[in-house]
């Protein structure tokens, strides 16, 4: 989902960034003109070093404004969503270049470049990068569509051993295949917008149905985990391994007409290990099995492997990669032949939270940076 504002400095820490609208009977501030229809006049004291520059959109409808570097289209700050008669100030150090601001109608339009402003100085904090086009994540996406469907040979294979255990009514086999078969799946992560209602039916848990784990609609993966670790025979799972395998191959066969958007992986790289803290670290998607650390480690293998096919996107970027890198590796050793919250102490709890939030701090940026841009 889109931020309806943001402001981003290119070292990819948020600048800051106030907001207000016009008082009644209070005199307006100078402003720099933010709509398509004088975009960047009322620049009026150029200057080196610290400022605030404030931003008002005088125009008709919402817009989204860029500082650019005209000459490369690089980006030094953006805010979005600016809508009429509203004002947003930008504070930011600048050095000696060229700018100019960069104006979009929302609804529909070319950008708009405004006049440029030259600046005598030195290097300023606020360093401009690149943005990032559609064109730039098609290979990413293409690279992530193979793993993602080699992926699914594999859960096939996973899931065809889980559901065998089952019929042959060997209840502890089916226990010990259920974890591999089901961290297979969570691997895939960066996919699961585009598997749509594929997803629920193989992954869903019981919040928000009617009758909960007893809720004909409760399918998949933790539905058979809740029976396989409450005493349900095998008898009464056989239906429910027989639709997960029937789902898995039912996904894989549709999974070439799906359209995996390109724009989607920059979210997905903070997306993943977001839903596990809040899902896997909890225990809150535990029905039983008592498996949930195993699966934020597949979680953090599906980050890596998002991250592996936008590095190229990101290397010259984001120079906080490596720290991201560093904090996968991190969060990965804290997991390592852990299998369920529960048997954590509260310190070893509070530290894996805090590599865990540390890490969505770090990934949070990339959404934005690598979000595709129209640059013309």
């Amino acid at each position: 989902m889109r931020t309806p504002f943001l402001v981003v400095s290119v070292a990819l820490l948020l600048a800051s960034a106030g907001d207000a609208r016009p008082t009644l009977g209070a005199p307006r501030p100078a402003a720099i003109e933010a709509s398509t229809t004088g975009c960047g006049t009322g620049w009026t004291h150029p200057h080196a070093g610290g400022q605030v520059l404030t931003l008002r959109n005088d125009g008709a409808t919402a817009a989204g404004v860029m500082l650019v570097d005209p000459s490369s289209g690089a980006v030094y700050a953006e805010v979005e969503g600016l809508g009429p008669g509203v004002t947003r100030r930008l504070h930011l150090s600048l050095g000696g270049g060229t700018y100019a601001f960069r104006c979009e109608d929302d609804r529909a339009g070319d950008p708009v470049t405004g006049p440029a402003v030259r600046i005598a100085g030195g290097r300023g904090s606020s360093v401009a990068v690149l943005p990032v086009t559609n064109n730039d994540l098609y290979a990413p996406a293409r690279a992530y569509s193979k793993y993602v469907d080699a992926g699914l040979d594999r859960l096939i294979a996973a899931t065809d051993r889980l559901r065998a255990a089952v019929d042959d009514g060997d209840l502890g086999a089916a226990r010990t295949a259920w974890t591999p078969a089901h961290v297979s799946y969570e691997r895939l992560g960066a996919a699961y917008g585009t598997f749509g209602d594929f997803d629920g039916a193989i992954n869903g848990g019981p919040a928000g149905l009617p009758k909960g784990v007893h809720d004909p609609d409760f399918t998949g993966f933790h539905r058979l985990e809740y029976g396989l670790w409450h005493g349900e025979s095998a008898s009464s799972l056989r239906k429910v391994a027989d639709r997960l395998a029937h789902d898995t191959r039912a996904l894989k066969s549709d999974f070439p007409h799906q359209r995996m958007d390109p724009a989607d992986l920059p979210l997905r790289a903070h997306e993943i290990l977001e839903n596990t803290l809040q899902f896997q670290l909890t225990g809150t998607a535990d029905q039983g099995s008592g498996t949930t650390l195993k699966t934020a480690a597949a979680n953090v293998e599906g980050t890596r492997e998002v991250l592996g096919v936008l590095r190229p996107v990101l290397r010259d970027r984001y120079p906080a990669l490596s720290q991201v890198d560093t904090w996968l590796d991190r969060l990965d050793a804290q997991l390592k032949g852990r299998s369920s919250v529960d048997g954590l102490s509260t310190a070893e709890r509070e530290r894996l939270n805090g590599t865990a939030g540390r890490l969505l701090e770090l990934l949070a940026p990339i959404a934005t940076l690598a979000e595709p841009r129209r640059v013309s």
